[in-house]
């Protein structure tokens, strides 16, 4: 009896044991999906891993979704099997109107099929944009001068509620981990045109000869911000 049952346990061992070198030996996605966030080809900036989106494979079995972010430039990417998908930014996700449904007003998805790498831009319409943002450093401050165009101006237009430049020791620019910033509210500004916003250098440890700057800007009703592209700056 006791040879009988030490059997079946061995038995029983090598079937999970095999059973999870199979499951081991699945092969990892392979296939390259990526792209920007873009209006009219113009890359859209957003906060870094603050924007999701999420891709869903039907009929393969797995229901859940695979979830990605986009970077600072509104660039995203993803290893994928091949197949078709269906792609979705999430209602509420991005300063920006995407794959909007006319009727509903919810985001439609957008159906992709992948064979092979390939590049996928997906067009966006931001609600602003931060253009001709030019820098300058004097006094130990950096200034910001720029100017702010509406795109969106229908039924669905929003308003400003601040603006703020941010400065940094690292290229990653991160809403609640910069190294200073100066915000100006809406009330504040009186046009879209020739905005300026300075900035007291930090100090920074151990010291540098330049820092990373970019400027945001918050819209009422929107979480995330859109933002000018992150650039270097020579002390």
């Amino acid at each position: 009896m006791m040879k009988f049952k030490y059997g079946y346990m061995m038995l029983l061992a090598i079937i999970v044991v095999v059973t999870s070198c199979k499951k081991d030996n699945y092969k990892a996605p392979t296939i390259t999906l990526k792209g920007r966030l873009v209006y009219n080809g113009e890359a859209i900036n957003v906060e870094y891993d603050k924007v999701s989106f999420e891709l869903y494979q039907p009929g393969f079995g797995k229901t859940g979704a695979i979830k990605g972010a986009f970077g600072q430039d509104g660039s995203y990417s993803t290893l994928l099997f091949a197949g078709n998908y269906k792609m979705i930014i999430p209602n509420g996700q991005g300063p920006f109107q995407w794959n909007q449904n006319a009727t509903t007003g919810s985001r439609d998805t957008l159906n992709l099929s992948v064979t092979g790498d390939q590049t996928t831009d997906l067009n966006v319409i931001p609600y602003y944009l931060i253009n001709d943002v030019k820098y300058a450093v004097n006094d130990k401050n950096v200034t910001a001068n720029f100017n702010i165009s509406k795109i969106i101006t229908d039924a669905n237009a929003r308003n400003i509620e601040s603006v703020t430049m941010y400065i940094n020791k690292t290229q990653f620019i991160i809403n609640n981990d910069v190294s200073a910033q100066t915000t100006i509210k809406a009330s504040d500004i009186t046009s879209l045109n020739n905005l300026a916003i300075s900035t007291a250098l930090p100090n920074i440890t151990p010291t540098q000869n330049y820092v990373f700057v970019r400027v945001g800007l918050k819209i009422q009703g929107t979480d995330d911000l859109i933002f000018s592209p992150v650039q270097k700056i020579q002390l």
